[in-house]
């Protein structure tokens, strides 16, 4: 067993590109150190419809130049096998360890394959390379991006030429070409001949970001602003101010893109924590700031806080969902037609609003791989603080549009004298009180997530805070409107669970709404009081039905 082990890292030893990967594994070779030889020989990354994540390292099961360039190939076979003999490739990256690397090592392979290959001329937000495969008429892309995983990790997202990230079974057949390499040796790796761009998509990129304002709208807004230490300022800032809106006050901390992220544990601004540096910079901020606009390091999602308590000293971040039902509000508002597309995740607010205002409404599985693909999209969000503002120009999330589409009605309801919480206020009277909240478990054992999913399917629970179970849908069947996927779905009399396993993070996650009815502004409190105890309650039983 050991000698097969060591024989496989040899192996791979021997056409491993990159001298720091090489060194690292005949390190570990050398000191036969067998526990952690088997963690990275234990298997492959599997190529999926998030394309690959996961800790930097050598071996296969690890993020590093060979892993990248089989993945690069069997793409490349790919989009040959589609037709696609010399058709451009574009490719993106963030600012973590290695991201250009792999990016250099995508443009050699697709250049050596026959395609075109262009790469965008620094790290970027995510979007920008979204746009980019659009604007240029690209028949893939690929984006060099972990997005908010921690420090130690890289990934390769896909993209085909609709701007949109992969879906089956579009997936599983570039696995299988990955599969197929023989060896990395035949793959040719030529040192040139592809185009590193000039800022000439970024200009175009920016001047379609105009798009998503109204025509002589407020722009009144003030702003504190954090990069999480990723690539969003540059583009945000440009964005604001082609816009008119107020310079951005920037959490300076986390302003500078650093792969180490030195200041979060995780670069998250969902992570507990992360958003404390910007809390303390609005504080100081004067004059007072009146929302706080937060990126992920990749830029694609964007997370908003707004003053809150008794005399407006004290913030609180926004959650996804109320985002999302502020943004679709707004939109509605301004007279927007189309399909309003949600996760099934997410909040059924949007439903109703959509509903109102006389719009088609779609719900897809998780991921704006999905959600992008909605018939006639208008606008579509996840409640993981992903919002797709303008879908003619960037078929996916897009924190930096978001960002510009957010700060439009708070400077809308300034002008008004009002807040975006008073927003929400309108809405839950209107709608009803939709409270989200979400049970999340973090592993080192994948098993636990499966034994968790097996034991609610063998063992399902009938209540939940007291509430019947009126309806349990296992995913893995499908529905009428959802391809199959591993997740079970509870309706209840005034709620909703969903249980799924993270399709990018080692996490079980359990998303809880409960909707209660309002009368008006004055039984607002008693609701949200309600909710509350409903949501713990509901996440205690869970929590207790999966043995998490």
């Amino acid at each position: 067993m050991h000698d097969e082990l060591i024989a496989q890292a040899q192996a791979w030893l021997t056409e491993d590109p990159d001298p720091e990967t090489r060194t690292e594994l005949a390190r570990l070779i050398d000191a036969k150190d067998h526990a952690e030889l088997a963690a990275r020989f234990s298997g492959t990354l599997q190529f999926g419809t998030a394309g690959l994540r996961g800790e930097l390292g050598a071996g296969p099961m690890r993020m590093n130049s060979s892993v990248v360039i089989r993945a690069a190939a069997g793409l490349a076979a790919y989009l040959k096998k589609q037709g696609h003999h010399d058709g451009l490739v574009v490719i993106g990256y963030d600012a973590r360890h290695k991201s250009y690397d792999f990016a250099r090592d995508t443009a050699a392979v697709m250049t050596g394959a026959g395609l075109r290959a262009a790469v965008l001329p620094r790290p970027l937000p995510t979007p920008v390379l979204a746009f980019a495969i659009r604007h240029l008429g690209a028949v893939a892309g690929v984006e060099v991006t972990a997005s908010h995983n921690p420090p130690r990790d890289n990934g390769y997202k896909v993209y085909l030429g609709d701007g949109s990230q992969i879906v089956p079974p579009a997936d599983t057949d570039i696995a299988a070409e990955i599969a197929a390499v023989p060896s990395l040796i035949t793959v040719r790796r030529p040192t040139e001949g592809w185009d590193t761009l000039d800022d000439s998509v970024l200009d175009a990129y920016l001047a379609r970001t105009d798009a998503v304002l109204a025509k002589d709208s407020p722009r009144t807004a003030r702003t504190v602003y954090t990069a999480m230490h990723g690539v969003g300022r540059d583009v945000l800032l440009a964005a604001f101010a082609r816009a008119g809106f107020p310079e951005p006050a920037l959490v300076t901390e986390q302003a500078d893109p650093d792969p180490d992220f030195p200041t979060v544990a995780f670069p998250n601004p969902e992570e507990p924590g992360a958003m404390d540096l910007a809390f303390a910079t609005a504080r100081a901020t004067t004059p007072a700031p009146d929302l706080i606009i937060a990126n992920d390091p990749d830029a694609d999602r964007c997370a908003v806080a707004v003053r809150d308590g008794q005399d407006g000293a004290d913030w609180r971040m926004l959650r996804g969902d109320e985002v999302g039902a502020l943004l679709a509000a707004h939109l509605v508002r301004r007279g927007a037609t189309g399909t309003f597309a949600e996760s099934i995740v997410s909040s059924s607010l949007l439903g109703r609003i959509a509903e109102k205002a006389g719009l088609p409404h779609v719900e897809t599985l998780t991921g704006f791989k999905w959600i992008a693909r909605a018939e006639g999209l208008r606008y579509g969000y996840e409640e993981a603080l992903g919002y797709c503002v303008d879908p003619d120009g960037v078929r996916d999330k897009d924190g930096i549009t978001a960002a510009l589409l957010i700060t439009e009605l708070a400077s809308q309801l300034k002008e008004e004298g009002r807040t975006l919480l008073d927003l929400l206020d309108d809405l839950a009277v209107e709608h009803g009180l939709h409270a989200t909240d979400q049970l999340s478990v973090r592993v080192e054992d994948l098993s636990l997530i499966t034994a968790a999913m097996r034991r609610l399917r063998e063992q399902p629970p009938t209540e939940l805070a007291g509430l019947p179970i009126t309806r349990t849908d296992d995913l893995t069947r499908g529905t009428d409107t959802l391809p199959p996927t591993d997740g079970l779905r509870y309706t209840l009399d005034g709620a909703r669970v969903i249980v799924r396993p993270s399709g990018t993070e080692p996490k079980l996650k359990c998303y809880l709404e409960v909707v209660v009815p309002v009368a008006n502004h004055a039984g607002l409190p008693e609701a949200r009081a309600q909710a509350t105890d409903l949501l713990e309650s509901i996440k205690r039983d869970l929590s207790t039905a999966a043995g998490i």
